[in-house]
């Protein structure tokens, strides 16, 4: 009776949602890499900002048409870290993140794969560390940063100081991956030592 239940669960439209996530990530790479100049940066930047707008608003829907599933719940922080790690990896690849800044993708990207092995070794516990408000914060700050920085140098006349917010907010979002990221480590190292 579960699986008849769980099967059309997977074309739902926020699995959809997520599913295309997903398929945002090579598209992101991709013109980055392929598109020049301002024209790939502005499509890079639409494919990012569509892609976190369904991140909100598939978890909003499955919440208010009950369409909450296994499948979504696994996807969705998949989907994000691939979202984040790509737009890190081309950013650093062209030079917009660059010199000691590199430091800031390398925690925050460092901070999602950490969190990634946490949540995975603690579900095996049946253990669950919640989202608290300032990792929502956190999240919000790291998804503008990439944002401004993916568009900042396509702006013509603002180049530096948009590229510059950009680099500042990405610290921020550092500096909060840190803080929230403590949160999983000590879940983990906890249950790690009651074991």
């Amino acid at each position: 009776m579960e699986r008849a239940e769980t099967r059309p669960l997977a074309f739902s439209i926020p699995n959809v949602l997520t599913y295309l996530r997903i398929a945002a990530v090579p598209a992101l790479a991709a013109f980055l890499y392929f598109v020049d100049g301002n024209l790939g940066r502005w499509c890079a930047f639409g494919v990012f900002v569509s892609a976190g707008l369904t991140d909100w608003l598939d978890g909003y829907l499955a919440r208010i048409w009950s369409q909450q599933s296994r499948l979504g719940r696994m996807l969705d922080p998949i989907a994000d870290k691939l979202l984040v790690g790509i737009a890190l990896l081309m950013l650093v690849y062209d030079h917009t993140i660059s010199g000691i800044s590199i430091w800031a993708a390398v925690i925050v990207l460092c901070r999602e794969i950490l969190v990634s092995g946490l949540r995975e070794y603690l579900a095996e516990l049946n253990v669950k560390v919640h989202v608290t408000l300032l990792a929502k914060w956190k999240t919000t700050v790291q998804m503008v940063a990439l944002a401004v920085l993916l568009v900042g140098p396509a702006v013509q006349g603002f180049e530096p100081p948009l590229t510059l917010a950009g680099l500042l907010l990405l610290w921020l979002a550092a500096l909060l991956t840190l803080w929230t990221g403590y949160d999983y480590l000590r879940a983990g190292i906890r249950h790690a030592m009651d074991g």
